[in-house]
């Protein structure tokens, strides 16, 4: 309550009116980003609030505006149907994105499509709601028994002819073709007892081109309710709809403009650290889900080796979420989390391209260490432990190596990956070990790291699977590629320190099964 005080009163405000009319009311964040998604987005939004506002909770706003406010009536009825019309335009924008564009996606998850599904229904059984109602005779009866007063028999057929011809009531009474007559005193009528709460119903061009379609089988359609049914129909799936909302994709029209406005008046080191803290929670209901981290993610490509879906920034967020609720996850559910969190390269582009501003990779280091202490630290960190223990080069200092012994698998491993393989040209200068930022971190390095940079390319070159995998050498390594940088003869040697991890990984992974 502080912050948000301090910032109404001070310049700050000016900086939210500007965020909430830039980029929460026109969305200016996601047009910068893809036009067809900021279109679709809008019309889906701005449609439906318009639905909300005008349709849904009309009297609470529209007949508080205008005084001769009726449902059926100019412009109310026009709005409705281009309101339901806009929507309808952006969910099939939506589907076409996901289902039928060739565009780079992201993993399509059952939460996107429910939120299309309910929001297709509400938007389909509205429009055939009405289109029932149009041409519905027991509707019709009920408005002429409740509003004219009409008790002359002839007067009513008038009418009902009227409303035949002109407003589409499908009525078993009065058939075709009508007397000229007849609709001119029909006409008159309706101008008496009706015309001041119902507009032709053409202006609702979407359920009156239902209407005109269902007209064939309307006295069926009257006789078992129908118009009924949909109307139960169309209520459920608003309330469902809106029971739904906060544990689904829906719940980000609140939290992204919340997120949005106080992201643009924060900043790290000066505001209050619970308030940052309030900010970093925000960001998990903030996401929208639309997949650009994924598209852009380094390592997204290694989905289609190990399909763990965790590996997908955008399905990691949510499985952090889920972990973060406090509901129990499986061991199994657990080391995917473990698995896709710890691929991650920390190359930053998930947290430039989200069009949120969601500092993304903050979340990944704070998952890695939330991980930790639940007892699933990174697995480089197991795998260490595990490899120093099988090859414990301290074993091997008095002990002669045989060179006739060879591991013609490991060998071959090398030899296959081109990087790897680069260290056979390796001539013992010994500029990797002179660069190395580890190395000159200790006085004895030898002592700490094991096999010095250099070293490990001579083993490599004896074919010592022993000793090449049991430096703690290749778990100390940085990966800064300075040493790469200074070999006068090419070789690659932090890729070859990367390839003997997975080596290591994989030697592990074959005693463990």
């Amino acid at each position: 309550m502080k912050g948000v005080l301090r910032t109404l009163f001070s310049a700050k405000v000016f900086i939210l009116l500007k965020v909430f009319v830039l980029d929460v009311l026109f969305q200016r964040w996601l047009m910068r980003k893809d036009f067809l998604r900021w279109l679709a987005h809008m019309c889906i939004y701005g449609g439906f609030l318009l639905l909300l506002l005008m349709h849904g909770l009309d009297k609470l706003i529209t007949s508080v505006l205008f005084d001769d406010y009726y449902p059926t009536l100019n412009p109310f009825i026009f709005l409705r149907d281009l309101s339901a019309l806009v929507v309808i335009v952006g969910i099939a924008m939506a589907f076409y994105r996901r289902r039928l564009s060739r565009m780079p996606r992201p993993k399509t998850t059952a939460i996107d499509y429910y939120a299309l599904i309910i929001l297709s229904l509400i938007m389909i059984s509205g429009i055939f709601l009405e289109g029932t109602k149009i041409v519905s005779h027991s509707r019709y009866q009920d408005m002429v028994d409740e509003y004219t007063g009409l008790q002359d028999p002839e007067e009513l057929n008038a009418l009902e002819a009227f409303w035949a011809d002109k407003f589409a009531v499908a009525s078993p009474d009065v058939k075709e073709p009508f007397d000229k007559d007849m609709l001119i005193e029909g006409e008159q009528l309706h101008e008496v007892s009706c015309a001041g709460c119902h507009a032709p119903p053409q202006w609702a061009f979407m359920g009156y081109g239902v209407a005109k379609v269902i007209r064939p089988i309307a006295s069926p359609l009257d006789r078992a309710n129908v118009h009924t049914l949909l109307w139960y129909l169309h209520f459920m799936a608003c309330f469902f709809g809106l029971a739904y909302l906060p544990f689904s994709k829906f719940f980000h029209i609140f939290a992204t403009p919340a997120f949005l406005l106080a992201d643009a008046v924060m900043e790290e080191g000066k505001s209050d650290p619970a308030n940052i803290a309030t900010k970093q929670a925000m960001q998990f209901d903030a996401c929208t889900h639309c997949g650009d981290c994924t598209t852009r993610c380094s390592v997204a490509v290694a989905f289609n080796e190990i399909p763990n879906p965790n590996i997908l920034p955008s399905e990691k967020l949510v499985a952090f979420r889920s972990l973060l609720s406090g509901n129990g996850l499986s061991e199994k559910r657990l080391m995917t989390i473990q698995e896709g969190s710890h691929i991650c390269t920390d190359c930053h582009r998930c947290t430039d391209v989200c069009p949120v501003g969601i500092n993304l990779e903050d979340l990944w280091l704070n998952l890695n260490r939330y991980l930790a202490e639940l007892g699933y630290p990174k697995p480089e960190r197991w795998a260490r432990k595990a490899i120093e223990a099988d090859f414990d080069l301290t074993k091997l200092k008095d002990r002669t190596l045989s060179l006739t012994t060879v591991d013609k698998g490991f060998t071959s491993a090398l030899t296959a990956s081109a990087q790897a393989s680069t260290f056979t040209v390796c001539f013992g200068c010994q500029d990797c070990t002179n660069v190395c930022p580890v190395v000159g971190n200790y006085e004895n390095p030898k002592k700490v790291v094991g096999l010095l940079p250099h070293e490990i390319m001579h083993s490599l070159a004896l074919k010592q699977k022993e000793l090449a995998l049991g430096s703690k050498m290749l778990w100390d390594c940085v990966t800064c590629y300075i040493c790469q940088e200074h070999c006068p003869q090419g070789v690659r040697v932090t890729d070859v320190l990367y390839e003997l991890k997975n080596l290591a990984l994989r030697h592990l992974m074959a005693k463990t099964t």
